[in-house]
């Protein structure tokens, strides 16, 4: 089903292009006001961020089911992000190949948190037959616990776990993307307006890796392409 624009005072074109140009490139919000109204778009800052914090956990969604699987052998580590002037943790997991295989952000760097996250991905990826992470105790003791679970539901073959910091190298440079679009955001304000743009900007990184079927679209064409 198609994301629905309905009752917005724009045109979803123009609200489409404004959330993906803010998540693709770094710019503030009120650089976006400027941007938009010379294109001949009045709309505010405050606008700019609503429209980013409805959309971009609906756009994200749409895209973890169209792109394209991914390989079996994950690299999986954290990169820090500020929210209210606090450190919080990202977890990102990509694949052999550099691809996006999911992300989560979390208050805390913990074994729940590191349980949680390896779970929602392979709820959503199926069961690698690899994680290679470093050397991090709550990630390892994640993992573990994940095993556990699938040894005795019957849930698919238990994960091999490798601890070997220079095999994220691939991962390492993944997250200089993300950190390049939210260095200038200074940070966010509030929890749920970090997870709603991170899922955007997470989307905008994937597409720029060519992890969805484009057919000579344009990377805003296939944005757009997901609210469809």
């Amino acid at each position: 089903m198609a994301i629905s624009f309905k009752g917005a005072q724009y045109p979803r074109s123009v609200i489409l292009f404004a959330v993906f140009f803010y998540l693709r490139y770094p710019v503030s919000y009120r650089d976006l006001e400027e941007i938009m109204a010379e294109r001949g778009v009045k709309v505010d800052h405050a606008t700019l961020n609503r429209w980013v914090v409805k959309y971009a956990p609906l756009l994200a969604g749409r895209a973890q089911v169209c792109k394209r699987a991914t390989a079996m052998s994950w690299r999986a580590d954290e990169t820090y992000i500020k929210v209210r002037g606090k450190w919080t943790y990202l977890y990102r997991a990509v694949d052999r190949d550099g691809q996006t295989v999911d992300f989560m952000l979390s208050e805390r760097r913990d074994l729940p948190a590191a349980h949680r996250f390896f779970s929602k991905a392979i709820a959503r990826n199926g069961t690698p037959e690899r994680i290679v992470i470093d050397k991090s105790g709550a990630n390892l003791a994640g993992l573990q616990a994940v095993n556990v679970i699938l040894k005795f539901t019957g849930g698919g073959s238990m994960i091999e776990i490798r601890q070997v910091k220079y095999l994220n190298n691939i991962l390492e440079q993944d997250h200089r993307f993300i950190k390049r679009i939210t260095d200038p955001m200074m940070g966010f304000k509030a929890l749920n307006s970090a997870v709603a743009t991170l899922a955007g900007i997470e989307i905008a990184h994937m597409i720029r890796k060519g992890q969805f079927a484009n057919e000579n679209r344009s990377p805003f064409q296939v944005f757009a392409g997901l609210a469809e």
